[in-house]
């Protein structure tokens, strides 16, 4: 039995912004982009991995929720406490470079973790913690 990754969801507040960041900064491609009872999900993706979907849905996708909840969900997502992803790079320093260059809000910069991966932390902007990790080599 094989199991594999199929697809991610990250939470945002902007759509737009969003895709400015995963598309424009980060270059990831935009496979999806639909509407459904007042909300959007936009899909995005690595070119290098089409079998894996990262969806960018609202940071509470159900129409049925209570308007105290939607705002609850809101205020977490502001605040940054829901979680991102872990991005992998074959070149993090590279990485962090272009990201902060597009003016990426920098959490961390480029650092040697001990459980031996080099990374560094960025917020998106609607403030997930979003990290770049390089493999070390041993």
């Amino acid at each position: 039995m094989d199991i594999n990754l199929s697809q991610c969801f990250i939470a945002v507040d902007d759509h737009d912004k969003a895709l400015a960041f995963y598309r424009d900064i980060l270059g990831l491609e935009v496979r999806n982009d639909v509407g459904f009872e007042g909300m959007r999900w936009v899909t995005v993706g690595s070119p290098s991995q089409p079998d894996v979907d990262i969806v960018l849905e609202p940071p509470l996708a159900n129409p049925n929720a209570s308007a105290a909840d939607k705002d609850a969900m809101a205020e977490l997502l502001a605040k940054g406490l829901l979680r991102g992803v872990i991005f992998r790079s074959d070149d993090v320093d590279a990485t962090f470079e272009r990201i902060s260059a597009a003016g990426g809000e920098v959490l961390q910069e480029p650092i040697d973790q001990p459980y031996g991966v080099r990374d560094c932390a960025f917020r998106d902007p609607s403030g997930n913690m979003l990290r770049f990790s390089q493999p070390r080599e041993r």
